[in-house]
């Protein structure tokens, strides 16, 4: 997982802006401030989606550099988590509570997923802010 500093700004009619430094063209918008994180992540995996590259992401010494004028102006940083994807699974033993691990079980059964996707997919939701 990487994680990419965003710059997030707002005017007083309008919704909250974000773009990253790092990633020419990726931006996003919310509404509401709860929004921004899940909505930037989104972003962030269509850029890299889309993208014949994959940059690493800059100290956020070097960010507040570049984004020094919005800073001035108000603006805030949040950091974005981007997970991507391998495309190879890999095998873990984890150990859960029996109780934990049979609810798991039916919410994931009545998802129609497996046991292994439920839990990936609560685990890209908590990272990425989707509650």
């Amino acid at each position: 997982m990487r994680s990419f500093y965003a710059v997030v700004h707002k005017d007083a009619d309008s919704a909250f802006g974000v773009h990253f430094p790092d990633l020419p063209g990726c931006f996003s918008a919310a509404d509401a401030i709860d929004d921004v994180i899940p909505n930037a992540v989104e972003a962030l995996g269509l850029w890299f989606d889309a993208a014949d590259q994959r940059p690493e992401p800059s100290a956020i010494e070097a960010i507040r550099a570049v984004a020094a004028a919005d800073l001035a102006e108000g603006a805030f940083l949040v950091l974005v988590p981007w997970i991507g994807r391998s495309g190879r699974p890999a095998r873990v033993n984890i150990s859960l509570d029996q109780a934990m691990l049979e609810a798991v079980d039916q919410a994931a059964a009545r998802r129609r997923l497996s046991r292994s996707a439920f839990l990936a997919e609560a685990a890209r939701n908590e990272i990425e802010g989707r509650h």
